[in-house]
C-alpha cells in the first residue's frame, strides 16, 4: 500500500436494511388496504363495468407492487451489503404506487 492511497472504510450498515425492508412491507400492506378498499367500493353500490374494470386495475396493480416489493425484500435479505435499489425498478414501484393511488381515489367519486 502506498502512503498516498488512503484505506477505504469499512461499512456498518446497522439496521438500515432491516428498516427498508420494514419500511417495503408497511408500503405493501397500504397497497393492500387499497386494493381492498378499492374492490369493497366497487362492489358496494351493485355492478357496474367501470367499477368492476377499477377494481380489477387495483388488484392487478396490487399484484405488480407486491412482486416488486417481495422480489427487493429478498435483496434486503440476501446479502450483507444489498446493492442499491435500480432505476428501472424504482420507477415501476414509483408508477404502480401512483396508479393504484388514482385507481382508489377514481372509486371514491
Amino acid at each position: 500500500m502506498s502512503a498516498g492511497a488512503a484505506a477505504e472504510p469499512v461499512r456498518d450498515p446497522g439496521l438500515q436494511p432491516e428498516r427498508t425492508r420494514l419500511a417495503w412491507r408497511r408500503t405493501t400492506l397500504s397497497g393492500t388496504v387499497v386494493a381492498v378498499l378499492a374492490v369493497k367500493t366497487a362492489l358496494q353500490g351493485g355492478l357496474s363495468a367501470t367499477g368492476v374494470m377499477a377494481g380489477a386495475l387495483a388488484c392487478l396493480l396490487w399484484l405488480a407492487f407486491l412482486t416488486l416489493a417481495h422480489h427487493r425484500i429478498r435483496t434486503l435479505t440476501a446479502s450483507p451489503e444489498p446493492p442499491a435499489l435500480a432505476p428501472r425498478q424504482a420507477t415501476a414501484t414509483i408508477l404502480i404506487t401512483a396508479a393504484l393511488a388514482v385507481c382508489g381515489a377514481a372509486l371514491l367519486f
